[in-house]
């Protein structure tokens, strides 16, 4: 199926939620997203492409740590993933435009695991904030599985938690660090597989 079709179906469920987005927009208040996808490096650099994203954080939620560190959460048993927190202006982007965004660059058909990276801290998520998240998020899931485009989808929705920011040298990693961020995304095999996925549209 094509990723029009796929679009097109997106657009047909999370209608009526993009509509109530689109309204709420007009205050022209900046807004908040987190999303996890694996490695928040690469997360990062995919929405901070976006335009309407202000800014893009990388950190740590939905686990049990208070204040971890990236040792702690890359050692496993925080509970934490390792997460993007996105700064968005509603006026330019919706919350569903961020939410198909996602799922375009991450594989959901995997369970504790992105990529080459493999763990509970590297699991998939869309961290809601309210109502009208919550049900977008789970209507764009819905969407996808029934496009029959992928055969299971294992990404956790959940009410997000606090969000703990990581390590300054994490934040934009890939414009202060661009061979070594190069190298570890080309050598993981990201945009390998989800061309796999998602095909080059």
């Amino acid at each position: 199926m094509s990723r029009a079709v796929v679009g097109v179906l997106l657009l047909l469920i999370a209608g009526p939620l993009a509509a109530a987005d689109g309204a709420a927009a007009k205050t022209g208040e900046v807004r908040t997203a987190i999303f996890a996808g694996g490695c928040f490096w690469c997360s990062e650099a995919d929405f901070e492409k976006l335009p309407g994203v202000i800014a893009v954080e990388s950190g740590y939620t939905a686990g049990r740590t208070a204040n971890p560190t990236y040792e702690q959460v890359s050692a496993g048993g925080t509970g934490h993933t390792e997460a993007v927190r996105v700064t968005y202006d509603a006026r330019r982007i919706s919350y569903v435009q961020l939410l198909d965004h996602f799922w375009r660059h991450i594989d959901p058909t995997v369970r504790n695991r992105q990529f080459c990276d493999v763990g509970s801290q590297y699991r998939s998520g869309i961290y809601w904030q309210n109502e009208v998240e919550r049900k977008a998020a789970e209507s764009s899931r819905d969407a996808l599985l029934a496009s029959g485009k992928l055969p299971r989808i294992e990404t956790e929705l959940a009410a997000a938690a606090t969000f703990y920011p990581a390590e300054e040298y994490h934040q934009d990693y890939y414009k202060k660090n661009p061979v070594r961020y190069s190298y570890y995304r080309l050598s993981c095999g990201r945009d390998a597989r989800l061309k796999q996925i998602w095909g080059d549209g």
